[in-house]
């Protein structure tokens, strides 16, 4: 399977979250605006309903032999499940049965998201209130109960939808901040030590290894994506907040281009904009365009090379607003497809 048959059919989605509390409402929303062939449906992720609904919480409830609960700081592990383990599996399960309910029949690519293990690390705390991050032991435990959980999950997801080729999304926030050694302790005085690149980008390859043969996709909505050290762990597509770019990465944008990785820009609005904002799907993407001229690739690659998003979760936005931006998503990218130039 080449790289970019893993994405066929992906032209555009959503990074993960959703407004509300109302997992049927969610996945009748996501489906109903990528389940027609042209986009990506992904299993929604509901925060408003309170922690363990959140992506830490979420992730912390795929864990296998490691446990979490809420502090005033956070979440931090546990010696055994409670009752916000409990809650965070509960909430997946609900999350899990609307995804099925309104995926029956469904043939093709599905997204699941997780917190990915740097972002884990650095958001969960050990039981003294220190991060995981902290603790090279910590994370490497961390890391193995996560590739477990994930295996165990992606499974159950096959079983619930068996004609759904899982895609995996890690989702990955605090990584830059990881490598830079700018991860504040409990104490706000100092930051953790930045963690060697290698032990980073070994440890990633590890997690996504999770997903087997099946793409993965790593996300971060903060500036400075290390991209080549991503595509380097293994990450068959990058989600990346395309406002944040910088000329200093447009090199290594190209280099993922020609090397077959996927990019899944974020260009629409997260949050409800000023009115008028979703008015011109291919104004949404003309950026994208005039990058792809600078760069000298060839437009024809545009519509395979590239899936349109949010530029990151839509749980901040009003219900009426996520689904219009859903909707200006995949209209973006026909406008990209029809019209490359």
């Amino acid at each position: 399977m080449s790289e970019k048959s893993k994405f066929s059919g992906c032209h555009a989605t959503g990074i993960g979250s959703m407004p509300g509390g109302d997992a049927r409402e969610a996945a009748k929303t996501v489906t109903g605006s990528f389940g027609d062939g042209e986009g990506l449906p992904y299993l929604p992720e509901l925060p408003a309903r309170g922690p363990g609904a959140d992506m830490t919480g979420r992730t912390i409830g795929l864990l296998v032999d490691m446990y979490g609960h809420v502090e005033p700081s956070g979440w931090r592990i546990s010696d055994r499940p409670g009752r916000d383990t409990r809650r965070a599996r509960s909430w997946l399960g609900e999350d899990l049965d609307a995804l099925e309910e309104f995926t029956q029949g469904y043939e093709g690519p599905l997204k699941v998201q997780a917190v990915g293990p740097w972002t884990l690390a650095a958001a969960l705390e050990r039981r003294g209130g220190e991060a995981a991050l902290g603790d090279p032991g910590a994370c490497r435990d961390l890391a193995g109960s996560l590739s477990e959980g994930l295996r165990n999950h992606l499974a159950d997801v096959r079983r619930r939808v068996p004609g759904a080729q899982v895609i995996l999304q890690l989702d990955e926030p605090s990584l830059t901040g990881v490598l830079r050694g700018r991860i504040r302790t409990a104490s706000g005085y100092r930051t953790y030590r930045a963690v060697d690149r290698q032990v980073v980008e070994g440890t990633l390859r590890d997690v996504l290894a999770a997903n087997g043969d099946g793409a993965t996709v790593v996300h971060t909505c903060a500036p400075d994506v290390p991209f080549a050290l991503l595509r380097r762990a293994g990450a068959d597509g990058i989600s990346f907040d395309f406002s944040l770019l910088t000329e200093r990465e447009e090199e290594a944008i190209g280099e993922a281009v020609e090397g077959g990785t996927q990019l899944f820009l974020g260009v629409v609005p997260g949050t409800d904009p000023a009115s008028g904002a979703l008015s011109d799907p291919g104004g949404s993407v003309m950026g994208v365009r005039t990058l792809w001229r600078r760069l000298g690739l060839n437009p024809g690659t545009l519509a395979e090379s590239l899936v349109i998003t949010p530029s990151c979760g839509l749980a901040g936005a009003s219900p009426a607003y996520a689904r219009a931006a859903l909707a200006h998503c995949a209209r973006a990218a026909r406008s990209l497809a029809d019209n490359p130039e």
